[in-house]
């Protein structure tokens, strides 16, 4: 079998894990119906709409 000629530092060890343990921020689009923010290909979590059509419906908040 092959055998590394030489040990792998630990700079180039972590050059090829760090690209595992990024963490991106999620993609989010304004809702076309109430304006606030949803992931895409969602139901919208403020209004209940998705696509033109109410889907969910979602309670209103006591002020």
């Amino acid at each position: 079998m092959a055998v590394p000629k030489r040990r792998t530092s630990r700079q180039k060890r972590a050059q090829r894990r760090a690209h595992h343990d990024k963490v991106t921020a999620p993609n989010l689009s304004a809702c076309p119906n109430c304006g606030d923010a949803m992931a895409p290909h969602r139901v919208c979590p403020s209004c209940g709409h998705y696509k033109g059509r109410q889907v969910i419906a979602v309670a209103e908040a006591l002020d």
